[in-house]
């Protein structure tokens, strides 16, 4: 049996990789096929807590550039991201790993209220942990979540699944030359506005040495192979 890399982790799922190619709402063949891919994790011992996004269903940004007051608009895609946060952990529990979802917005009827000790508690009665509703405020992404999550539950990596293998110096679906960096610091990403995610949460990692890495989540196996150090991807952590 292959051996874990790292202990605890917090995988970042986009609400768009959980829509596949229609686009919108929730494709149930590729939340199978995560949940497979996270009980192969599980079976080697790595703590999984799960960040998942909500784009698939609603984006906060897109209905205030309709004229949607901001904060409204992304309190309606926090209650997205609990959507996708229970269809998740249904998958699960369907492939026998033992779940909690945790919401930064009360809804007691069927979540748990984030707690940061009861968090950690379930992790290591190697429970999977989904948080959902993002950070509970506005104008916060559920990338600053992943972040602000992982250094309260003192996550050894953030994995951020993407559709593309990594990250590029330009966007690869438009740009068939894009180059892949197999690897960058945290102030190449700032500076260079890469977009491996937004600015507060790559500094969020930065200040708190919490290494990213960015893979194709298309790719079957690749949590996996992320988490017993396989060399996939692109790895962002500090310059040392």
């Amino acid at each position: 049996m292959s051996e874990a890399k790292f202990n605890r982790i917090i995988l970042k799922l986009s609400g768009e990789a959980l829509a596949g190619e229609q686009g919108f709402g929730i494709n149930q063949d590729i939340i199978n096929n995560i949940a497979k891919q996270v009980k192969d994790v599980h079976k080697i011992g790595v703590q999984v807590a799960i960040v998942v996004g909500g784009g698939n269903i609603w984006r906060g940004i897109a209905g205030s550039a309709k004229g949607m007051d901001r904060a409204t608009a992304d309190y309606m895609g926090m209650l997205a991201t609990v959507m996708n946060a229970l269809a998740l952990q249904d998958a699960l529990e369907e492939q026998e790993v033992d779940t909690r979802v945790q919401t930064a917005i009360e809804m007691r009827q069927v979540a748990e209220p984030y707690i940061r000790r009861k968090a950690i508690r379930h992790l290591e009665k190697n429970r999977v942990v989904i948080f959902a509703s993002g950070t509970g405020n506005p104008y916060f992404s559920t990338d600053t979540a992943s972040a602000l999550r992982a250094a309260e539950i003192e996550a050894d990596v953030i994995l951020m699944a993407k559709k593309v293998d990594g990250v590029f110096d330009s966007d690869p679906v438009k740009n068939p030359d894009a180059v892949m960096y197999k690897e960058l610091s945290y102030l190449d990403v700032l500076n260079k506005g890469l977009g491996v995610m937004d600015s507060t949460a790559a500094s969020l990692c930065m200040d708190n040495n919490i290494p990213i890495i960015v893979f194709n989540l298309e790719q079957n196996g690749n949590i996996f192979r992320a988490c017993i150090g396989e060399k996939i991807g692109t790895i962002v952590g500090s310059d040392e």
